[in-house]
């Protein structure tokens, strides 16, 4: 008999209210946006695995390998009992961490939390036949605002990996943390990776293949408002554009209208005009330097305990511990 406990605090309602709030304040905007968590349909995350096997796409394996060598002294370090992991799905990295965490001795429980709440019962039920005696409590939620909502106790680490903080503007990001902080008692910990500033020639084509995948998966949003809101988007119309904002130090991926044209979007009784050459913004990819991310994580409370780094510099792995 399962044991393990899932708690639901985002439902299908919920996501509909969400697309519909931000397709309509980003499609009204000026400049236009979307962000990019709505790339993420089945046909989106497929794409997405596709984009973190491409040549180009260095940030997937480096970081993957990075993990891999620092995992044993970020367990070590740590000394969790309570391994949290944002954005989980079913992903590679869980289980890195879990072994690691297993082998020195102090793991209790897991806590997955992702906005899927099909994604979450299948890594659950994998996981309880994988690690037997392993408490699992799983939380269907929302990272930028749920966190209050995740279980207490046992010593936590709360690993937010992917470099996916890159894909929140400052203001977002310092929010973001502050609310990861106020969740933490002071000595638990975030394990936090992000991407590195890095050369432009081998950043810009790692989010602008030669195959296309990654222009197929920024107008996939497109597909996204089609489907769920009654939108008439000639994705075709759109072409793929990354590029480097060496101001801010973040890749910015966006969606220029070949022509000019008139998009009515049905469920919102909304209709919008987009001129020839004129680019909404999908995504934003910051990168860091290791400095940022230490002013990052005490402006937030936290002290940098230890930090990881691959040889060439590309992705860093840092372990905060709550003030």
């Amino acid at each position: 008999m399962s044991t393990a406990l899932l708690d639901v605090h985002l439902t299908g309602a919920d996501a509909d209210a969400a697309l519909r709030a931000d397709a309509r304040a980003g499609l009204t905007a000026d400049p236009k946006q979307l962000p990019p968590k709505w790339f993420y349909d089945a046909r989106g995350s497929e794409l997405f695995e596709k984009i973190t096997e491409l040549p180009e796409y260095y940030p997937t394996r480096t970081e993957r390998a990075l993990l891999l060598d620092s995992v044993g002294e970020i367990a070590t370090a740590s000394g969790a009992h309570t391994v949290v992991e944002l954005g989980s799905g079913s992903s590679y990295k869980t289980r890195v961490l879990l072994d690691a965490f297993a082998k020195a001795g102090t793991l209790r429980r897991y806590v997955p939390q992702d906005v899927s709440e099909s994604a979450l019962r299948g890594a659950m039920d994998a996981l309880e036949e994988e690690y037997p005696g392993l408490e699992l409590h799983g939380v269907v939620g929302d990272f930028t605002r749920d966190l209050g909502r995740l279980p207490r106790g046992g010593r936590r680490m709360i690993a937010f990996l992917g470099g996916t903080i890159g894909n929140l503007l400052p203001d977002e990001r310092a929010a973001f943390l502050a609310h990861v902080r106020s969740v933490l008692e002071p000595g638990e910990q975030l394990l936090l990776g992000t991407g590195l500033v890095i050369d432009p020639a081998v950043l810009v084509p790692a989010y602008d293949d030669a195959a296309g995948v990654t222009a197929e998966f920024n107008r996939n949003v497109l597909r996204v408002l089609n489907r769920e809101l009654g939108a008439d988007f000639d994705e075709e119309a759109f072409a793929h554009v990354a590029l480097w904002d060496a101001e801010n130090e973040w890749i910015e991926m966006r969606l220029r209208a070949e022509r000019d044209m008139t998009v009515t979007v049905a469920e919102l009784d909304l209709t919008v005009a987009f001129a020839a050459g004129e680019e909404m913004r999908t995504e934003v990819s910051a990168k860091f330097r290791p400095d940022g991310v230490r002013a990052m994580l005490v402006d937030a409370g936290f002290e940098l305990t230890r930090w990881w780094s691959d040889r060439d510099g590309r992705f860093g792995l840092s372990l905060g511990t709550a003030l």
